[in-house]
């Protein structure tokens, strides 16, 4: 089986990224995911992974080579960071994964598989990458194996994965036992995933080390499927440039015949790698836009480069791009952006986007409006716009640990937010009955609030650089307010409430211990991102419930240290402050309360009076006046 004839550039529309399923998939019901998978169908998805339940094989596989039962569980990360483990990147962290975890999973995966065949699609199972468990390595003396160094700030208790060497038999051994196991349990389609470097210093630079490890991973499935083609995430080419030079690419794509290896070029709407690799060096690749990272919210796009790349991707120069793609870490936000992506994968030029936006809100609310049609145009043209090739983290001050040292970061004009905001509420007497416009209020007003407490904050440090301790106190009580009222009004809307995500954890405990384990690994996935901060706030939500008993009581000590600082005449002492600050995180994720799963209040009436009390603090702000 070959994927590449040159005639095929719109063979494939592809989902999701390998971080998705810990991001947005991880506590799904089958109900979600049926309803995931239906809206894959209609925006004309055919290409998709399906990495979940994969544990219940490995488990199967370590253990008929020797490994104990707890070996195994010591491998295996927590359900909220499995994304990582499957790349090699972590192992061991909010673990270990209950049995009745792996049965579940298993169960979820051959529904998720049959519905998907069902509509034609073809999920993309796992393979093997090459990682291994430190206990393969006791279980067989002598095997040659590198240990890989550190990953996102955590130590080799959870990071350093030991990682075969592509020509120890070892590496077939266990490659071929694992895909024979997945398709005698699930099938196949022939295309299946594996990323042994992403985000990971390879042991040599050497090419033919490149190509040898390239080799071993693909010998593996074919020696399974003679048909198998292994898709690859293009990623870390441009994350780490200054190792993966041409040689060391061209290394690695040659490890499979030219047409058996499908490139996903992952970050393509802001810095699409086939230009520079000569479009993957005759490799197929699909075109993708990552979007978003961590599953932050926040209003974000990047629509010029969404509307025309695909477009430039598929006339350049001896293409090989056979398909777009939706490669988002985290989804349930931005949907404008996907809409977007799924409506230019049908289009062989790029489209008029103040027609289509247009259209969009027609088809969003159900009927024409003029000025909820000029708010999206006025947010297409501004926060949508971004075109500096920035990774769609939500930087703000709201959603990261406060320091003396933050700058505004942003794109676009606030002025254009606060109009968007305005005409919205003006059309919200027209779609009082539409969910889904009380979603955009919310949302729209979200981000108007954000871009407050970044003034505000702005004016607290101006304060306590200026030593104005009465300033100071007057602008730290308006912004404590503002996170107030804004957890309540995010408290209006069910996509808005941390309880949901809480829930639909501990739902999938069958007894008290996996309820603890589960409500840890969601709660820390959130706010600190390992034990002590390590990817500290890169899963930043503002949910109600968050907002208010961790970014609220965050900003509120940050505040209270600098005016204890002005005091008492002492300098503000950032370690000091991010112990505390650690700790009160720590705090947050045994604090044991249990946040609401229902909606509370009217969106529409609290997202006006939001307004009607803030919109004046906007204009006294923009005046400079704090």
């Amino acid at each position: 089986m070959t994927i590449y004839r040159g005639d095929e550039k719109w063979r494939f529309l592809f989902y999701q990224n390998v971080c998705t399923p810990s991001y947005s998939f991880v506590w799904w019901s089958w109900k979600r995911w049926e309803y995931e998978i239906d809206w894959m169908a209609l925006h004309g998805v055919n290409l998709a992974l399906a990495y979940t339940g994969q544990e219940a094989i490995w488990r199967k596989v370590y253990l008929s080579l020797g490994m104990s039962q707890k070996e195994v569980d010591a491998h295996f990360a927590g359900p909220a960071f499995l994304a990582w483990a499957r790349m090699g990147n972590l192992h061991s962290w909010a673990g270990p994964l209950p049995s009745t975890w792996h049965q579940q999973q298993h169960a979820l995966q051959k529904k998720i598989l049959q519905r998907m065949r069902s509509f034609g699609m073809i999920p993309v199972l796992p393979a093997f990458s090459g990682h291994v468990p430190a206990a393969i390595i006791r279980h067989f003396p002598g095997t040659n194996a590198t240990r890989l160094g550190q990953w996102g700030h955590f130590d080799c208790n959870y990071s350093c994965s030991w990682l075969l060497a592509p020509k120890e038999l070892l590496f077939q051994r266990i490659g071929i036992a694992y895909l024979r196991e997945q398709q005698q349990q699930f099938g196949t389609d022939h295309i299946y995933g594996a990323d042994t470097f992403n985000e990971l210093q390879p042991p040599s630079v050497e090419p033919s080390y490149l190509r040898a490890m390239s080799q071993a991973v693909f010998k593996a499935m074919v020696a399974v499927d003679p048909q198998a083609i292994w898709m690859i995430q293009g990623w870390m080419i441009g994350h780490n440039p200054t190792f993966w030079g041409p040689e060391q690419v061209r290394a690695l794509l040659s490890g499979a015949p030219r047409g058996r290896m499908l490139l996903l070029d992952l970050f393509a709407e802001a810095r699409p790698v086939y230009p520079s690799t000569a479009s993957f060096y005759g490799q197929p690749f699909i075109w993708c836009m990552l979007h978003n990272f961590g599953g932050n919210l926040g209003l974000q796009g990047a629509v010029e480069g969404v509307n025309l790349g695909p477009y430039l991707a598929r006339t350049y120069t001896n293409s090989t791009m056979v398909g777009t793609g939706l490669t988002p870490e985290g989804i349930e936000q931005n949907e404008m952006i996907y809409e977007l992506m799924t409506a230019v994968a049908w289009s062989h030029t790029p489209l008029d986007l103040d027609i289509w936006i247009r259209e969009f809100t027609v088809q969003r609310y159900g009927r024409r409006n003029v000025d909820a049609e000029l708010a999206w145009i006025a947010l297409l043209h501004s926060v949508y716009n971004c075109t500096d090739g920035r990774e769609n983290h939500n930087h703000s001050p709201l959603v990261h640990r406060p320091s003396l040292s933050q700058t505004k970061d942003l794109w676009y004009s606030p002025q254009d937010v606060f109009q968007a905001w305005e005409l919205l509420l003006k059309a919200a007497a027209t779609f009082n009955g539409s969910e889904i416009f009380r979603y955009d209020l919310v949302d729209v007003t979200r981000q108007a609030a954000q871009l407050l407490v970044l003034d505000l904050s702005q004016c607290a440090i101006a304060a306590y650089k200026e030593q104005n301790l009465t300033v100071l106190k007057t602008i730290s009580h308006r912004l404590l307010v503002l996170l107030e009222d804004l957890d309540k009004l995010l408290g209006s809307h069910k996509a808005f409430l941390l309880g949901r995500w809480l829930s639909a954890a501990k739902a999938q405990a069958t007894d008290a211990y996996e309820a603890q384990l589960y409500d840890y690994n969601a709660r820390n996935q959130v706010t600190l991102w390992g034990p002590m901060g390590n990817i500290l706030d890169y899963g930043n939500k503002q949910w109600a419930g968050l907002v208010a008993d961790y970014y609220a009581l965050r900003w509120k000590l940050f505040l209270e240290v600098l005016a204890y600082s002005l005091l008492h005449h002492k300098p503000f002492s950032r370690h000091s402050f991010n112990d505390a600050a650690l700790d009160l995180g720590l705090n947050f994720l045994r604090n044991g309360r249990n946040y609401t799963t229902q909606p509370s209040g009217d969106a529409i009436t609290l997202a006006r009076q939001f307004y009607s009390k803030y919109r004046p603090e906007r204009t006294r702000l923009t005046a400079s006046t704090c």
